[in-house]
């Protein structure tokens, strides 16, 4: 009995260290992840929203939107996440959009786990470019408002909805027009 009393207090200290190092790891790296994920954020806004060099994070109705400055304080755009389903899991965005044109100002996918060669083709400049200057009042339907990739119109249209599908929230918040 004595030797499974041993086995047990030794197998408890090695667990409470492990923990312990564990604990410190996220400790000392959470802060620093925090930031590069806020650098990132920071980064998307400003390039999908044209002469943005900052941002300010605004809550309306629940939803979470980013409103691009230019150095002068002026209002250059709002850039606003959105996500859908693709062909292998999530797909994630950030939109820019100018309420004072109603047009799109730029499109970057965040991250995505399609097809390496076909639908991972949705983070290139010849497919987000497309989605510049669309009209709010576009249908954004693939293969007629937009082009899709060449096997890999599921990925295609799974952009393409996430930006319709929250866009249209965008535009109820912030109308064509209307003040941001």
């Amino acid at each position: 009995m004595n030797q499974y009393v041993k086995m047990i207090v030794v197998l408890l200290v090695i667990s409470c260290a492990s923990g312990a190092v564990l604990a410190l790891s996220y400790a000392v790296t959470n802060p620093k992840i925090q930031q590069q994920e806020l650098q990132k954020l920071q980064e998307s806004v400003l390039k999908v929203i044209p002469g943005a060099t900052k941002m300010e994070e605004v809550q309306k109705d629940g939803i979470t939107v980013y409103i691009g400055l230019d150095d002068q304080g002026n209002k250059k755009g709002i850039a606003f996440p959105a996500s859908g389903s693709g062909f292998n899991g999530v797909i994630e965005l950030m939109v820019g959009y100018n309420p004072t044109e109603g047009k799109l100002t730029g499109v970057e996918v965040l991250s995505m786990s399609e097809t390496p060669g076909l639908g991972a083709k949705i983070t290139e400049e010849s497919f987000t470019g497309q989605f510049n200057g669309k009209s709010v009042k576009d249908q954004f339907i693939v293969k007629q408002d937009v082009q899709a990739i060449s096997g890999a119109t599921i990925s295609s249209t799974a952009v393409t909805k996430a930006i319709k599908v929250s866009l249209d929230e965008i535009v109820k918040l912030y109308p064509v027009g209307g003040d941001f």
